[in-house]
């Protein structure tokens, strides 16, 4: 297995400053990007090519928190984390949250097909507004438990972050797309 951390210079951690790891990937991928190296030998091009696939595998792989901590688990442990899930509370309650304004979310979309009247569409827009800046503070608040520093976590607490994560991804999509329906 490829170590994506190693290819791009970083040290192996959870967190990442992503600013930072584009200006690497940048740099790194200048020579060999395909706009540079048309005037090469065919030889030339495949290796420039499988240098540059790498590196754009390495960035997409680390620069998403996600699949950056699957990338740690697997070089760490050599496996995935087990599929057993157990959500904390907190995430519970976050779920309870994000459900409930999706429903709401959803409702108010249904009421935008019968807002006939310029009066109503006033009206469903002053309660899109209000709503979507509900979703917005909601998709802005961190994480619930997400520290503020890992160093060296130990695999069993990031394994648990990483499950959340998921979830957490999960609803941020969904509250994203009820964002974007409200907005059009």
């Amino acid at each position: 297995m490829t170590d994506y951390f190693a290819l791009l210079g970083e040290t192996r951690r959870p967190w990442l400053d992503t600013e930072a790891l584009k200006a690497k990937f940048l740099t790194l991928t200048a020579s060999v990007h395909p706009d540079r190296v048309h005037n090469a030998t065919p030889a030339e091009k495949q290796i420039a090519h499988q240098v540059y696939t790498e590196l754009n595998t390495a960035f997409n792989c680390l620069r998403e928190p996600k699949t950056r901590l699957l990338h740690l688990f697997e070089l760490e442990r050599g496996s995935k984390p087990q599929e057993v899930q157990q959500v904390s509370p907190a995430a519970s309650d976050l779920f309870i949250e994000v459900g409930g304004l999706c429903r709401e979310a959803d409702s108010l979309l249904a009421e935008k097909i019968n807002a006939s009247s310029p009066l109503l569409k006033v009206e469903w827009f002053k309660k899109a507004m209000a709503l979507t800046g509900k979703l917005n503070a909601l998709i802005a608040r961190p994480p619930v438990g997400s520290p503020t520093r890992i160093h060296a976590l130990p695999c069993g607490r990031l394994e648990h972050i990483y499950r959340e994560l998921s979830y957490f991804t999960r609803w941020r999509q969904q509250v994203q797309d009820r964002v974007v329906r409200l907005s059009l």
